[in-house]
């Protein structure tokens, strides 16, 4: 990261909020469900897939958990009726885990339920490691109540997460590999960016052996390369892997790999709790700060 892009990141909380909003614009859908679902049109156009999710997290007020609910049940309803080629992102946080553990299972089992009964998948997001045993519980035991059309995400960044995957192999599991970009503390994640690398080789190639379904899910040019080959090293069919993006984010490499014959899902964000999302964006892709500076410098 040059020094510049350095201070613009960290700039962002001082930035005005409609500049972050000019620029956040490529990675959010928009402020409703009717944009998600033109966007995942769009990219079914193109060959890829999506992954709906509504933007929000932390809610600290049932009021707030079951709108939350709601809004996520009509996502379902929306990928089944407009017969899209997608699937529902659910944040544990955002269904009221910080307001009671019991009430959240809840909450996330009925959107399974709902989801099962019209063919939708549905994937719990991991969020920071206050969170992790929690979801993976969850996790666990929506599978023992039979549900299979549910997965799970596993971040390369932290130092279990070796331990989380294999603890989890006898599911055949539905797991999204990614880095991982909450803050957290050396104790329980890498901080070098090769030593995550390194970990996410690693954790993906146990992953392969298994036999659950993986999803390679980053933009870092040597860990695609890297699951291109393994993937042909290990002759793992097309049914068993895909790539996922974020929206807006190389594009240019997203249809490399669609055209290289590479199922591809687009992790498709919309609602307007957008801040939050779009300043992690920004500072996990720092080369957007030029964006971020030209139109400050434009006044808009």
């Amino acid at each position: 990261m040059s020094l510049f892009n350095k201070l613009v990141v960290a700039s962002l909380p001082i930035i005005p909020k409609s500049i972050i909003r000019l620029v956040a614009q490529r990675y959010i859908a928009g402020p409703q469900l009717v944009d998600a679902v033109r966007v995942t049109k769009d990219l079914m156009a193109r060959g890829a897939a999506s992954t709906i999710d509504v933007l929000g997290e932390f809610v600290s007020s049932k009021e707030r958990a079951e709108h939350e609910t709601k809004t996520q049940a009509s996502v379902i309803d929306a990928i089944h009726s407009n017969q899209l080629t997608s699937y529902l992102s659910v944040k544990p946080t955002s269904l009221g885990l910080d307001i009671d553990r019991d009430y959240a299972y809840e909450n996330i089992s009925s959107l399974v339920k709902k989801a099962a009964s019209l063919g939708v998948f549905v994937r719990m997001d991991m969020e920071n490691t206050p969170y992790t045993d929690i979801t993976l519980d969850f996790y666990r035991r929506l599978r023992k109540e039979g549900h299979n059309n549910v997965g799970v995400v596993i971040q390369a960044y932290l130092r279990r997460s070796e331990a989380d995957i294999r603890s989890l192999l006898n599911l055949e599991p539905s797991i999204r590999l990614c880095k991982g970009i909450y803050v957290e503390s050396e104790e329980h994640a890498y901080k070098d960016p090769d030593e995550v690398r390194a970990n996410y080789r690693s954790l993906l190639r146990i992953l392969l052996g298994g036999k659950g379904r993986t999803h390679i899910a980053t933009h870092d040019e040597s860990l695609i390369v890297d699951a291109e080959k393994t993937l042909a090293e290990f002759g793992v069919s097309n049914d068993r892997y895909e790539f996922q993006m974020l929206l807006g984010v190389r594009e240019d490499r997203r249809d490399v790999l669609l055209r290289n014959g590479h199922a591809v899902r687009i992790y498709v964000p919309f609602g307007e709790d957008w801040y939050g999302y779009a300043t992690r964006r920004l500072k996990e892709n720092p080369q957007v700060a030029g964006y971020v500076a030209k139109a400050v410098l434009m006044g808009k």
